[in-house]
């Protein structure tokens, strides 16, 4: 045999087992849209494993893991599923395979950190992935930031956020914003406006559309909050003035105590009710909202898009 044909022989075998490694992978993580068990789901459950029958194409295995991450988790979101313990394991091989995938981090602190049912409700699990991310990517102020905000939502750790922030505010190229948000931080500053100006920064510092969308909802959120407590303390305000409650938000227009009729970030006016509380007309649009429900209503699901 000639020393051509040889290598021929040899490259085609290369690429029937790496055809059959790679057939052999998805087929198993596909069972995850058949609900199977951890063992099942999970194959091959080793990134040594997985580098070595990859044969270099662990950044490939990487994207395939990371997107069936993601539609698991969707999956089991729609489901109102509170078992995601092969969300960790996926997102953790992910990761090995492929240290500089960034998306992957900032899933971990958007969708697994946060309690049902806005998340999986693993904060550890996402303080552990994000710490992977930085040791492995130390100049990137994006995971430093994930770090801060993750250490102030889920932790309400101010020192080590700031911590976070400050070290994010010293790589080579940085945000604007992180050196503002670990003063914040340290000085303990107004609820409204720090997470105001981390959604501002997550909606900036990504390019998936699913973790920006949770940006802009977080944001939208935040105004009806604020509104909604602002309003009641000028209801408030009101019934000292008069001895009564507001029938109408006529009532403390004329007072002047606000400056026409305000709207909630769908357009629609404010209900002012009987009690002086303030709802919002259609809770059911606007989500993560903490004020402005009917009296026993909790905030309204997201629904998380899954990869196809």
């Amino acid at each position: 045999m000639s020393a051509t044909r040889r290598v021929n022989w040899v490259a085609s075998v290369v690429l029937l087992v790496s055809m059959a490694g790679a057939i052999t992978t998805l087929y198993a993580i596909d069972r995850i849209r058949r609900g199977a068990t951890l063992q099942d789901a999970l194959y091959i459950r080793s990134s040594k494993t997985l580098r070595r029958i990859s044969l270099g194409y662990t950044g490939l295995l990487a994207d395939i893991y990371w997107t069936r991450a993601v539609q698991y988790f969707g999956y089991q979101h729609h489901a109102a599923s509170a078992d995601f313990r092969l969300l960790g394991p996926l997102l953790e091989i992910t990761t090995e395979l492929d240290p500089k995938l960034l998306p992957a981090y900032q899933f971990g602190v958007n969708f697994v950190a946060p309690k049902p049912p806005n998340g999986a409700g693993m904060p550890k699990e996402a303080l552990a992935l994000i710490q992977y991310g930085i040791a492995h990517n130390p100049d990137q102020w994006r995971l430093y930031y994930n770090l801060g905000f993750l250490y102030y939502t889920e932790f309400n750790d101010y020192a080590k956020a700031a911590d976070a922030f400050t070290r994010g505010a010293q790589v080579p190229v940085t945000n604007e914003f992180m050196p503002i948000l670990a003063a914040r931080m340290a000085q303990h500053a107004g609820e409204f406006d720090t997470a105001r100006m981390l959604w501002f920064t997550t909606y900036q510092s990504t390019t998936e559309a699913q973790i920006r969308q949770n940006a802009i909802e977080h944001l939208r959120a935040l105004r009806v909050d604020e509104d909604v407590t602002r309003l009641e303390e000028v209801v408030t305000k009101y019934r000292q003035q008069t001895g009564k409650l507001p029938a109408t938000m006529s009532d403390l227009e004329r007072a002047g105590l606000i400056r026409g009729t305000p709207l909630d970030p769908t357009d629609r006016p404010y209900n002012l009710m009987s009690d002086g509380r303030i709802e919002v007309q259609d809770p059911d649009r606007i989500l993560f909202i903490t004020k402005g429900l009917p009296p026993g209503m909790a905030s309204p699901q997201p629904k998380v898009a899954t990869k196809d």
